[in-house]
């Protein structure tokens, strides 16, 4: 039975070919003019639209779909490598046809001080950044106007606070001391492989957690609890970065039929809301058993700050619980990831240049914590780490834990790089290949090299925001910028002396994740050695 099917659709092939050759034969004979011009006019076309020089083709009808496709994987280093031949650093990419993406992709410090700074109010984050990153609601990220003012007036009063401050160093020393340097004590004795990435991002969101509610999560411990909360984080920034490289219309048939990356979204969403509602809601309770008003005379929580101004908010019941959920949200993926990215690439970058970590280990060896052997090292201990500062600072520049940004202008403009940039065309500035730029940069812009932000004194150098993006530029510089460098001066204050990381063999071509946060694809797996130096280790 099985044979006969191929024989008996055999029969009627020659007829069919007979058919078709007398059709194409005829037609040929009779418009030989049209085939040629035809033929000449898809010469043409793929002379035209081809890739030229690296750069990505914007095809009919498809526009830079296949290319988008073709480097999903790789996105960063992808706009990386046609940036750097692009004229001007700047590329514009075009969705497909119906699609309303057309995109304006720039590396160029000229573009970045003109829309970040010169012609501000020309680009605010606007309804559609606000669509793509929904799940972060009316928070300082996605705010504008009035609103973004204000969050960023309070934000920037907390983080100034002296007993802020001091709130976060103490809980940032005891977390580290009765934490991350036990667990890493037992890592070491067990010589098991570990995620050093997972335990930075634990460690972080405790941290963050910390300051932002007055409740520590628990995330960092022996046994790497799974936190929800944690959990649904990633799965919102993994989402995010998706909705960047899709098609709008899939996107909204995800939606429609709740299927998908869509679907991901909506159950993170979920566990964000219930989340962020406990953490208020026990703050509140805290306050009530404590007999005391939520006044904020002796907050050293954002929470707490936002509870006792909520007559200047200017919201009332399911408005202001809104608002919290929106402001924290925000200061958790400011704080939590932010940090977690650039140390994890930072320990990376320590394992393949020794002779950087050799000279950051005799700095700490120089400047011991001045309350003696034993202590935690206070901000000014840490301030005086010059090299550590420029180690980090280098480790920024080539990995920024937020590799690009989205902005769109609120009236047409003309860049400095040339490029038109309508109502209907989208900006995205990649802060990743920026670091990656020879003519920003240098000849060895690709090189970790601390020593570029050092001055013949030993020094620290400055760079202008513009070109060092790692913390954003012009009036939405982060304000956290200062608070971020002594956390992670600390934390590598508590490592280093104590302990050698030692990345594994599969560990040493590390990849970003495709996420709105630099991570690394497949985490940084290590194992932990105790240093041998009596000396280092009393730091």
């Amino acid at each position: 039975h099985f044979t006969s099917s191929p024989a008996i659709t055999h029969v009627n092939k020659p007829r069919e070919m007979e058919t078709v050759s007398w059709w194409v034969g005829g037609f040929l004979g009779k418009y030989p003019e049209i085939m040629v011009s035809f033929a000449c006019f898809l010469f043409l076309l793929f002379f035209r639209f081809r890739e030229r020089d690296g750069l990505p083709t914007n095809w009919p009808v498809v526009g830079a779909l296949p290319a988008i496709t073709v480097n999903a994987g790789r996105v960063h280093e992808w706009v990386t490598e046609f940036l750097q031949v692009a004229p001007g650093m700047s590329h514009v990419i075009r969705g497909p046809w119906g699609s309303p993406v057309d995109v304006l992709v720039t590396a160029n410090p000229a573009d970045v001080a003109h829309v970040f700074t010169a012609n501000f109010s020309n680009y605010p984050k606007g309804e559609d950044f606000a669509a793509v990153f929904d799940v972060l609601g009316d928070g300082i990220f996605n705010a504008d106007g009035e609103s973004w003012a204000f969050q960023r007036r309070k934000a920037h009063a907390l983080l100034f606070d002296p007993r802020f401050r001091s709130a976060v160093a103490a809980s940032t020393a005891r977390k580290l001391g009765e934490g991350l340097v036990p667990l890493l004590d037992g890592l070491a004795a067990t010589c098991e492989v570990v995620d050093l990435q997972d335990v930075f991002m634990r460690l972080t969101f405790d941290l963050t957690a910390m300051f932002v509610f007055g409740v520590d999560p628990g995330c960092l411990a022996a046994h790497f609890p799974r936190v929800p909360f944690a959990a649904a984080m990633d799965e919102a920034e993994a989402v995010l970065f998706y909705r960047h490289v899709t098609p709008v219309p899939w996107l909204r048939l995800q939606t429609y039929l709740n299927i998908g990356h869509e679907r991901k979204m909506a159950k993170a969403r979920q566990v964000l809301d219930a989340s962020i509602a406990e953490f208020v809601s026990l703050r509140r309770e805290r306050a009530a058993r404590a007999n005391t008003n939520v006044d904020g005379t002796d907050a050293a929580d954002l929470l707490t700050l936002y509870l006792a101004c909520k007559d200047e908010v200017g919201k009332d019941g399911k408005e202001f619980d809104r608002f919290l959920r929106d402001t924290t949200l925000n200061i958790m993926v400011a704080g939590r990831d932010t940090t977690s990215s650039a140390l994890t690439w930072f320990f990376w970058l320590l394992s393949k240049h020794p002779d950087v970590e050799t000279k950051i280990l005799a700095e700490l060896r120089e400047n011991a914590p001045s309350g003696g052997i034993g202590c935690h090292p206070t901000a000014i201990d840490l301030k005086r780490l010059v090299y550590l500062h420029a180690a980090l600072s280098e480790s920024l520049r080539l990995y920024p834990p937020v590799p690009f940004e989205h902005k769109a202008a609120a009236r047409p403009d003309t860049l400095p790089s040339g490029h038109a940039v309508s109502r209907t065309r989208q900006l995205i500035v990649s802060f990743y290949s920026m670091g990656r730029m020879e003519a920003v940069w240098g000849k060895d812009c690709l090189e970790f090299r601390p020593e570029r932000w050092l001055t013949e004194t030993g020094r620290l150098r400055h760079e202008p925001s513009y070109k060092f993006v790692a913390f954003n530029v012009g009036p939405r510089t982060c304000i956290g910028k200062d608070l971020a460098f002594t956390q992670m001066k600390a934390v590598v204050a508590a490592v280093m002396p104590r302990f050698r990381v030692e990345v594994t063999a599969g560990a040493t071509a590390a990849i970003p994740k495709m996420s709105i946060i630099l991570h690394m694809k497949d985490g940084l797996k290590v194992r932990v050695h105790k240093r041998q130096d009596d000396a280092l280790s009393t730091i």
